[in-house]
């Protein structure tokens, strides 16, 4: 039993409230602010006193725990419904992610995740555009979110069309032109097609990689952020047949 319940007939703080209490208490003998440890319920809202207490570093924490849950076919069970009830009002995400849609990469469940925790956009290829680049700084900005990671993946179709120069309409093709500079900047083995398995992962590490300088390349209040330390931009790739996911250093 949750020794921090405020008492025996009401609801636990919950991890996301206990994460803004362990915050006032560190320096105690009893608790100290590591993100992962401290938590009695993941399946709490995430509320606003933790995320404001919540560092870029613990926010890009939660993220990789989650993971390791989800890999390791521990993910939670939560009560969806109640979650959806709970942020009705209000919604306090810790952190953005952008990645692509491929079915198998959403980031709610890669990441083990719940309602209200975490900010998703998802284009082909995972490209920032400059209405995923508006959302985020409205994210982070506005409504406080901690941490931004770009999530590609391997065995990624859109990197494929890139690499093949699919021309498949006029809106796909402009959309694949983005990937591009990724393609022209990866060292090239062999032969430029899809089926150069190494060399389509290769691309997709880099379409990452420009994604993320993109953040503040081409975004001045994200840029402010990340020089001001409140918010962390990262890099990383998932891999749909082991369930992992790889942060990019």
């Amino acid at each position: 039993m949750c020794n921090l319940c405020d008492d025996a007939q009401q609801e636990p703080l919950g991890r996301r409230k206990f994460l803004g209490l362990a915050t006032a208490l560190v320096g105690t003998a009893a608790f100290t602010l590591t993100a992962g440890i401290l938590r009695a319920d993941e399946c709490a809202p995430f509320l606003a006193d933790a995320q404001a207490a919540s560092t870029p570093d613990q926010a890009v924490q939660f993220l990789v725990d989650g993971n390791a849950r989800f890999s390791t076919g521990a993910s939670l069970h939560c009560d969806l419904l109640g979650e959806m009830t709970a942020t009705a009002e209000k919604q306090t995400p810790f952190a953005c992610v952008l990645a692509c849609i491929d079915s198998r990469s959403a980031p709610e469940l890669v990441f083990d995740q719940q309602v209200g925790d975490i900010f998703v956009a998802r284009v082909a290829g995972n490209v920032p555009t400059t209405e995923i680049l508006g959302s985020f700084e409205y994210a982070t900005k506005v409504a406080g979110a901690k941490a931004i990671v770009v999530l590609g993946h391997n065995h990624c179709g859109a990197v494929k069309g890139a690499v093949d120069r699919a021309d498949v309409g006029a809106n796909l093709t402009a959309l694949l032109d983005e990937i591009e500079p990724a393609v022209a900047a990866t060292p090239l083995v062999g032969e430029r097609s899809s089926k150069n398995h190494e060399f389509v992962e290769s691309v997709a590490e880099t379409n990452v990689r420009f994604a993320v300088a993109a953040m503040t390349e081409k975004s001045a209040v994200l840029k402010e952020l990340v020089e001001t330390g409140a918010v962390k931009v990262v890099g990383a790739l998932y891999d749909i047949e082991t369930g992992k996911v790889t942060f990019l250093s």
